[in-house]
């Protein structure tokens, strides 16, 4: 008997899938959720992106296609489509016609902007629909002002003078050339693809084209795109003298990053890139009704129908992604249609064990806590998302993984260490070190992780260095806030360090040469 392939076995989860669903066997809740939990999807081990701009060659992108992979598994079909397809159900989320808006990040510039070797992967496969894809792909962005899609966003917070400040930087493998303009103007260059920069009209609320429109206090755009289709955010697509909501698509690709107001910018807040801030409500969603603005949008205007979270660099220490220092490598990439989980998820298990920093505790941190409750209690008021509630806390999530199969499962930052992405915060052995990471700005830095080692050796095999350890955890969220905020405490933290860092290190190197 020949063996089963992982693709053959997911082409059979969608045959039955279609079958299902015509018979009328699957319903809404069945498509988004089969238990009481919110899902939330994680690849982790996303290779190095292989494209080359001699060839053009190749488009797709591993840890996206390995994430369509895990969400066909799970009944949740990329493709709208009756024919064979790995990825393909009759319930799939892109039809041949649509046109798909892709919302990213490029209010700013370097690693504070969403992977465009991700965009380009997704994009490769819309434009691969199994029926022939005759819509439109527009990526788009209201960076309210600072925006830009050719590498130069982000206005003066970038060190003047400096070549990141002056030239092209952007969150991709060639870092100073594939942005979202070369993405529509030479990558995909003849094929159904543009983009549209919101900035141009968030002034404007008036007239019938190119501008902004309202429903209670928040804003949406409505646009022509470059393909000649009239796109209202909220309304949809104009069709033979009405407009047709249903042929609309928005796929939200925001990159996880910190920030002070809200402890993260993530799956919920990348709607400030759609609203505009010149409509007169910017004070309060700075940061007093964030969560409650974030879930207007998301219940008053329009739902995505996937929400790919690039986690391949994250920003841990700067929105802005700059400097290097402040961003970490992870090769993970996380997804699902909840948003409130999705964030807090984000914010837990990938920048806190990251970071160690309080404000991105989601459990701790009253603006991050705020700010998802805030969006919780809209959208689930307002009816959830396609019926079902969001939900936020570790018991209240399904996490399900996949591996993109990417030759280091590590997470890298410009420290020089590495560790497992997946790692936890929490206490007793693998958990980070809070103060330490502040100290030297990342955990992987060689420094914490011979920390680290150190604590499992000498404290976690007996009880009373379990109990020191366990107050460590108690105590040392505040404080590493506090380090992590000053140089002059950064630096003196290190020098006070550097005898145990040095015995670290020692021992880490008697117990590789034993």
């Amino acid at each position: 008997m020949a063996k089963m392939t992982r693709r053959d076995f997911v082409k059979g989860v969608a045959a039955a899938g279609a079958f299902a669903y015509a018979g009328g066997f699957l319903s809404a809740k069945h498509f988004f959720s089969q238990t009481d939990k919110s899902r939330v999807f994680r690849v982790d081990h996303c290779p190095v992106d292989d494209w080359q701009p001699a060839t053009n060659a190749p488009l797709r992108h591993q840890g996206l296609d390995t994430l369509l992979d895990l969400l066909a598994e799970n009944n949740i079909y990329f493709y709208a489509t009756a024919g064979s397809s790995t990825w393909g159900g009759l319930a799939g989320l892109i039809a041949p016609d649509d046109v798909v808006l892709i919302k990213v990040n490029c209010q700013w510039k370097c690693r504070g902007t969403t992977n465009t070797d991700l965009v380009r992967g997704l994009i490769h496969r819309i434009l691969e629909h199994p029926d022939g894809f005759t819509g439109e792909v527009v990526i788009i962005e209201n960076g309210q002002g600072r925006g830009g899609f050719d590498g130069m966003a982000g206005g003066g917070n970038y060190p003047s003078g400096s070549e990141v400040a002056n030239n092209i930087y952007i969150n991709a493998e060639h870092e100073t050339l594939v942005t979202v303009d070369y993405l529509v103007n030479t990558v995909f260059q003849g094929a159904p693809v543009s983009s549209f920069l919101l900035d141009t009209i968030r002034s404007n609320f008036t007239g019938s084209d190119n501008l902004y429109r309202r429903v209670e206090d928040v804003s949406y755009p409505s646009f022509l795109s470059a393909g000649g289709h009239r796109i209202d955010l909220r309304e949809g697509v104009w069709k033979n003298g009405t407009y047709d909501p249903s042929k609309l698509k928005l796929i939200n690709v925001p990159v996880l990053k910190t920030h002070d107001g809200t402890g993260i910018t993530g799956v919920l807040k990348h709607v400030y890139g759609l609203l505009s801030m010149s409509d007169g409500q910017s004070d309060i969603r700075h940061y007093a009704q964030s969560g409650t603005q974030c879930g207007k949008m998301w219940s008053l205007v329009r739902t995505p129908e996937l929400n790919i979270l690039d986690c391949i660099w994250v920003s841990q220490g700067a929105l802005s992604g700059y400097p290097p220092e402040a961003t970490c490598r992870t090769n993970t990439l996380l997804a699902g249609f909840d948003p409130v989980a999705l964030d807090y998820y984000a914010a837990k298990h990938v920048l806190l064990p990251i970071s160690g920093a309080t404000e991105h505790d989601p459990d701790s941190f009253s603006g991050l806590m705020n700010h998802l409750q805030g969006a919780q209690d809209f959208i689930n008021g307002n009816g959830g998302i396609a019926g079902q509630l969001t939900r936020q806390g570790d018991d209240n999530i399904e996490v399900i993984t996949a591996s993109a199969g990417g030759a280091d499962g590590t997470a890298t930052c410009s420290g020089g260490g590495s560790a497992d992405p997946s790692g936890g915060g929490g206490g007793g052995g693998g958990g980070g070190c809070f103060i330490a990471t502040a100290a030297y700005g990342c955990r992987m830095a060689e420094e914490v992780v011979a920390l680290q080692s150190l604590r499992d050796i000498c404290f976690s095999n007996n009880s009373f260095g379990k109990a020191l350890v366990s107050a460590y955890y108690r105590h040392s969220p505040r404080l590493a806030t506090l380090i992590s905020r000053s140089p002059l405490l950064r630096g003196a933290v290190r020098a006070a360090l550097y005898p145990l860092v040095w015995v670290a290190k020692a021992a880490m190197a008697s117990r590789r040469s034993a």
